[in-house]
This record gives C-alpha cells, sequence and structure tokens, in this order.
C-alpha cells in the first residue's frame, strides 16, 4: 500500500498532473505488482520559484522537475527499485516530462507502520504486503 506524494510545477495544467499521477501508479503496478485498487496519491501544484533543485547535480540536467516521493513497506530488491524508477521515466515521459526532471525517492517502513482507516493496522492484520516476495517480505 504505497503513499505517493508528487511535488511539481503548478504551470503543468490539470491534465498533465493527472497523466503524472496516473503514469506513476500504473509503474508502481508494473514494476511492484501492486493491485490497480491500491492508489493513495497526494499532488501538488507549487509555484516555480518553491522547487529548488540543483540544476547539474550528479551531471543530470534537471530544468522542471517533478518529484516523486513513495513511502512504502520494506522488503523489495534493488532489481526491482531500479525497474520501478525506469517505468516512471518511460510513463512520465508518454505525459511530457523529460526523464531528466523526474526526480524519486523511496521511504521504506514496516507494516505496523500503516493504518488505512478504523483505527486497525491492516497490513499487519493481513499478515503481509502485495508486491514483496515472500524471500523477501519483512518479518
Amino acid at each position: 500500500m504505497p503513499l505517493v506524494r508528487i511535488d511539481l510545477s503548478a504551470t503543468r495544467p490539470p491534465d498533465v498532473r493527472r497523466a503524472i499521477a496516473d503514469g506513476v501508479h500504473q509503474a508502481l503496478v508494473d514494476a511492484i505488482g501492486i493491485p490497480a485498487g491500491d492508489r493513495f496519491q497526494i499532488v501538488t501544484p507549487h509555484a516555480p520559484e518553491e522547487l529548488i533543485f540543483d540544476p547539474e547535480y550528479l551531471d543530470v540536467a534537471r530544468q522542471d522537475v517533478v518529484c516523486v516521493q513513495i513511502t512504502l513497506v520494506a522488503g523489495r530488491p534493488t532489481e526491482l527499485k531500479l525497474d520501478l524508477y525506469r517505468r516512471i521515466a518511460a510513463h512520465l515521459a508518454s505525459a511530457g516530462v523529460r526523464p531528466e526532471d523526474v526526480f524519486v525517492t523511496l521511504t521504506e517502513n514496516a507494516l505496523d507502520d500503516w493504518s488505512a482507516g478504523n483505527g486497525l493496522a491492516q497490513l499487519v492484520d493481513r499478515g503481509g504486503v502485495v508486491g514483496v516476495p515472500a524471500a523477501h517480505a519483512p518479518r
């Protein structure tokens, strides 16, 4: 059950913002295997001067950054994460975002760090999470 925050320039129109959100979600479905209905996203437009990203750090030529922050349960292997980054960049390119402008960060936590409502820890109660291979499942 990832929680996705997308911060981007308010100069991107609402239909493009939605296409970006759709692209990130599809990448999560394709790379990590979350169910299509497992969608929790917060899209926040900002004035361009509120997004401060170095234009050349690590030799990436950034112009109009779309920052994607994904919080998810720990346990996925590096290869899966790398595939996720590639898929996000590819899907966002379809929405008109340059791959150089796609900035992604993952924050991992445990099953008991989530409550999807009603004051319950649904992931703990279910004993696992979709998209984490059994060999990598949190213990």
